[in-house]
């Protein structure tokens, strides 16, 4: 909590007087005001610090043939560390942490691995091509269809009849999935259509 600062009339005449040819850490010290205190009454009396004072190293400021900073300061001489580098191998350790041609993360899945997705499918990991997703996984549902019939038709999909989907493996079964066009899948999931199931005589 910060305490609050009362300002007697010499240490405001005091402020007046020598803000602004003063170090402000050393009038806050003479005054013993909070440094943060002193600037804020500055700021609300509409003290600044004079050009006299800003012209030296005092005040802080870098200034042109200066010294302050200048131990710290690029010289035109100075040739930079990284010169003929570019990106990645630009020096340091960094290559001890890059991955090497053909690494893979610690969070691979082997080929035959099953996951659910995000649209709540189980899908079954069929191989290690790189690129898009759907060329390692594949909906299970998908994959039982076309064990039985044969590659997919095109603009067709694999989904579950109406009210048979699930994502656990064992009940995924020949009976539960269809394959249709891709058109009948988005007029069955037009929402028209959902309400007019919704309402049809014995629906849940």
């Amino acid at each position: 909590m910060t305490r609050t600062v009362y300002w007697t009339a010499e240490q405001l005449d005091e402020l007046r007087q020598h803000y602004p040819t003063t170090r402000t850490a050393d009038l806050a010290n003479d005054l013993q005001i909070p440094l943060a205190r002193v600037y804020s009454k500055a700021m609300a009396l509409g003290l600044r610090k004079n050009d006299t004072f800003l012209a030296t190293s005092a005040s802080g400021r870098i200034h042109r043939g200066g010294l302050l900073g200048v131990q710290t300061q690029f010289h035109s001489e100075q040739t930079p560390w990284n010169a003929g580098l570019k990106g990645w191998n630009a020096g340091g350790r960094s290559a001890e942490t890059r991955f090497k041609p053909g690494s893979k993360p610690h969070t691979t899945m082997p080929a035959g691995s099953y996951r659910i997705n995000k649209d709540g499918h189980l899908q079954r990991k069929i191989g290690e091509a790189s690129g898009a997703n759907h060329k390692r996984w594949r909906n299970v549902a998908e994959l039982l269809w076309i064990e039985a019939n044969g590659p997919l038709p095109a603009g067709h999909i694999v989904i579950f009849r109406p009210g048979m989907r699930t994502a656990v493996l064992e009940e995924i079964t020949h009976d539960r999935i269809e394959c249709i066009s891709r058109a009948d899948n988005a007029r069955r999931n037009h929402p028209s259509n959902k309400i007019a199931r919704a309402c049809a005589p014995g629906a849940a």
